[in-house]
């Protein structure tokens, strides 16, 4: 298969680009800054720079964008928005590193992670961003999308177990009431689903087991 991952500068993104490459995916990275990924093929482009033509012709396309200072949140909606657009109408899928704060916590979906009495003040306006993000993706019926969250605990440098738990959209625990995942195992979750396509315009989440 052939796949691009944008954004691809992060952590996350480099785990995806490892686990893809080494299944034997073709991966073009397209990141801002200069190569620092393990990519064998790498286009320095800015995502809200990147064209229909550049996706043109992939299987999938990976957005692994993130922003965290109170300037740039806003960007979770317009880069999602950007890549949207220059997919609608294609057969080219769009898997988004999501994130957990949107996850519900009744079977109602009346109430999200974010919204808990512990939930870090700190991560709220992040929180609010990518679900504000995540809720305008819903409405775009134009575009194959998947929306995966990880779970609550994300760990960059956790082990690669192998094994993860694929839920839906509400916040689960694994057997020992967890809700944790290493960078690793999600983006082994991340390439199941672009092998799989079995989630087209839905969100799911993962957790280890």
């Amino acid at each position: 298969m052939k796949i691009a991952v944008v954004a691809a500068n992060g952590r996350v993104a480099g785990k995806v680009i490892t686990e893809a490459q080494n299944r034997g995916f073709e991966v073009t990275a397209f990141g801002r800054r200069e190569n620092n990924t393990d990519a064998k093929n790498y286009i320095q482009k800015d995502l809200f720079d990147l064209t229909a033509e550049d996706l043109k012709g992939f299987d999938a396309v990976v957005d692994a964008f993130g922003a965290w200072t109170e300037d740039t949140l806003g960007q979770h909606s317009t880069s999602l928005a950007h890549l949207c657009d220059i997919l609608s109408g294609t057969d080219t899928r769009l898997i988004v590193v999501g994130g957990a704060g949107s996850l519900y916590v009744n079977p109602e979906h009346a109430a999200c992670v974010a919204e808990g009495p512990d939930f870090p003040d700190a991560f709220k306006p992040l929180a609010a961003a990518m679900g504000k993000a995540l809720g305008e993706l819903r409405e775009r019926k134009d575009v194959k999308w998947t929306y995966i969250s990880p779970a609550g605990d994300f760990q960059a440098d956790g082990e690669r177990s192998g094994k993860y738990i694929l839920a839906g959209e509400e916040l689960t625990l694994n057997s020992k009431g967890e809700s944790i995942i290493s960078y690793a195992d999600y983006a082994i979750a991340v390439v199941d689903e672009i092998e799989k396509g079995n989630h087209i315009q839905q969100r799911i989440s993962v957790v280890r087991e």
